[in-house]
């Protein structure tokens, strides 16, 4: 019995299997001589089938397949000459099966060589993984935006974001517009929305240079319609438009029908940016060229990079409206116009709301002084504002007990912890529960006649004083921030402050920080002796580089201006009743210098009588009389004794105890100051022309 040939048997079998692959299989085959001609194409390839192999066959690889972005001839070539097979190869072809197009295709290239090592050709398999790759990169392009979408709280911007990722990955423009409203921060409105409805352009990208636009980035304009724009808007669905120039919409608006034909765009995708029901605004997506028009596999991804576009601008949006608010609150927090003596001249720098936990102030208080204080409250938004406030006021009633600096910011410190006290008692689910109050502040007070400022600082925002020969200093000690539970105590710290100095207190240390380094204006303050302190103000805000504007801090700038001398009178005393008669005489010869009227004159005779006996009785020595002549005409009576004096109602049979009454009587205000080793009770009197 003969046996067949096996070789033979292998051979024919291989020869069934290719002419299986070449008539069967849907992965193109291709093989091409040393000259790069086609010998022979896989008939089953996709955009083969409706050409004859006859048509194709010694036809040069340049005149059968148009790759996009390389010459197919190039990368045969290079096989044919090393032997080095391309493997995987990623190629985009212009094909013409049924309406032009361009695909992708996975190539493998390989030589063919005869067992004597003869070069015959090249063979090549090309797969058709077009489905694929739209795919994966609409995968990309979804992740992409969720990346790089949203990362800031302003609505425009977020629209920038979103154009800057689909083009030209997913489209060759892209525009973006927001309901005006919505870019206010206002809540959205519900859909459908009128013809007409006012849009803010806040986004325009594209993929040539110079194109054209019919609005500009920034326009607030009405929808004109009806247009898929409108319609969109209307019933909040996504359309899919072809731009021949006949298109029944387009006169509509004249502008943008002149921006499409200029552009060369062919297809448009219009997306609503909607939010349960509402609507944000809309994307305008265009491709132009040979880009392939937008299909159903397009729209709804379209409908999800929306989605989560809509989701960051309500996000900003609500952002925005919170900030408005407190904002809004933050204004009627801060005081409108510096309160000071005209021997310190304050003015603060403009804020927009940026932090709007940050609060200034300036409080005149008796004897010509006048009190600074500069604070920032941790967090952000209302809850932010609202602690601002109620800090403020609480270090305004504070200074109305003449506490020194260092005193007030420990009773602000316990101030502080009070009210994180308060928060921490909140309901479970209330977010401020767990939000930590904190607080950094400056305190300072200025002294016009002694040229003194007395400053405290809880936390890093140590002022800056630039006296008249240029010298800087910076040097209060920080303390404790307020709120924050390390006990150190604070400190106080005297630093000189002549006529012409400048003094500069800020929220944020980065800035008090730059100007301490760089002191810019504040090298020469005598240049600004005479100008309006907000000079100095603009040229501080100058100064600042770029991305450190004042605008996301409260900023006061103070000047020190002289007290005249003819306007202060200081009398040591004797610790003897005797006393009491000298100093009602230096006083009314001193009142009468000033022109004060016979009224007030009298007034402040008997409130001298009463301060000076009531020193002599109680306090120690030395004693010393001062009469000051600002704005009110205030009595100082300084003694050395620590006990402190209160308003007493003496009862009827008392021989004494009416000389603080008397005097709280006939004064505006009085009270008692300590600064060591002595001890100030004044009192002050409204003066009338």
């Amino acid at each position: 019995m003969a046996h067949s040939d096996p070789v033979g048997r292998v051979d024919e079998a291989a020869a069934a299997m290719l002419e299986a692959l070449f008539t069967q299989s849907p992965i193109g085959l291709h093989l091409f001589d040393t000259n790069l001609r086609v010998l022979r194409v896989n008939t089953a390839t996709p955009f083969m089938r409706n050409v004859s192999p006859h048509e194709l066959r010694g036809r040069r690889v340049r005149d059968v397949y148009r790759l996009v972005d390389e010459d197919a001839e190039a990368l045969l070539r290079e096989v044919l000459d090393t032997g080095i097979p391309v493997l995987r190869h990623m190629a985009r072809v212009h094909v013409e099966e049924g309406e032009p197009q361009e695909r992708t295709f996975e190539v493998n290239a390989l030589r063919l060589e005869d067992p004597q090592g003869k070069v015959l050709g090249v063979a090549v398999t090309a797969v058709d993984v077009t489905e694929r790759e739209r795919a994966h990169a609409r995968t990309k392009l979804l992740e992409a935006v969720r990346g790089n979408v949203g990362r800031t709280m302003d609505p425009a911007v977020t629209g920038e974001e979103l154009a800057a990722t689909l083009v030209p990955a997913f489209a060759d423009i892209a525009i973006v517009e927001v309901v005006d409203s919505v870019i206010r921060g206002d809540d959205p409105p519900l859909a459908p929305l009128p013809t007409g409805t006012l849009v803010m352009r806040t986004a325009f990208r594209s993929a040539r240079p110079r194109p054209p636009q019919a609005h500009p980035v920034g326009e607030v304009r009405r929808l004109a319609g009806p247009t898929p724009f409108t319609q969109a808007l209307a019933d909040l669905k996504p359309r899919v438009e072809r731009l021949p120039t006949a298109t029944p919409w387009l006169p509509a608006d004249p502008a943008l029908a002149e921006a499409i034909q200029s552009s060369g765009a062919h297809s448009l995708l219009v997306v609503p940016l909607t939010l349960r029901d509402a609507a944000l605004g809309i994307v305008s997506l265009y491709r132009t060229d040979h880009s392939p028009p937008f299909d159903e596999n397009d729209r709804t991804l379209a409908v999800e990079l929306a989605t989560h576009t809509a989701l960051c601008i309500d996000n900003a949006r609500r952002y925005t409206h919170e900030h408005t608010i407190a904002a809004t609150v933050q204004r009627r927090l801060l005081p409108r116009r510096p309160e000071a003596h005209a021997w310190l001249e304050t003015a603060y720098l403009s804020l927009t709301g940026a932090d709007p936990g940050a609060w200034y102030d300036t409080t005149a208080l008796a004897s010509a002084r006048t009190a600074i204080v500069i604070g920032k409250v941790s967090g952000r938004g209302l809850n932010a504002a609202a602690a601002m406030g109620q800090l403020r006021t609480a270090v305004r009633s504070l200074s109305a007990f003449e506490l020194t600096p260092d005193e007030l910011l420990a009773r602000l410190h316990d101030t502080a912890d009070r009210l994180a006290a308060e928060r921490a008692h909140l309901p479970l689910g209330d977010p401020l529960r767990h939000e930590e109050l904190t607080a950094d502040c400056a305190y300072a007070v200025h002294d016009p006649l002694t040229g003194l400022c007395t400053m405290a600082t809880a936390g890093h925002l140590a002022p800056l004083i630039v006296r008249p020969d240029g010298t800087l200093s910076a040097t209060a000690p920080a303390g404790p921030r307020l709120g924050s539970s390390d006990g150190a105590p604070f400190a106080a710290v005297e630093i000189d402050a002549p006529a012409g100095s400048v003094l500069v207190f800020a929220s944020d240390p980065l800035l008090t920080s730059y100007l301490a380094e760089s002191p810019g204006p504040l090298a020469a303050p005598a240049a600004y002796a005479d100008r309006p302190l907000q000079d100095l103000c603009d040229a501080l805000v100058y100064a600042f580089p770029a991305g450190m504007g004042v605008h996301d801090a409260a900023v006061i700038v103070a000047r020190a201006r002289p007290f005249p001398s003819d306007r202060f009178a200081a009398w040591p005393l004797d610790p003897d009743p005797a006393a009491v008669a000298d100093a009602r005489r230096r006083t009314r010869r001193q009142l009468a210098a000033w022109n004060v009227d016979d009224e007030t004159a009298y007034d402040t005779q008997l409130i001298v009588s009463e301060l000076v006996t009531n020193a002599i009785r109680y306090g120690n020595p030395p004693l010393e009389l001062r009469l000051i002549h600002d704005r009110t005409l205030t009595c100082e009576m300084r003694d050395a004794g620590s006990a402190v004096p209160h308003l007493r109602h003496a009862a009827t049979v008392d021989e004494g105890g009416r000389g603080l009454f008397i005097t709280a009587q006939l004064a505006q205000a009085w009270g008692t100051r300590f600064t060591a080793p002595a001890k100030t009770i004044w009192a002050e009197q409204t003066l009338f022309d």
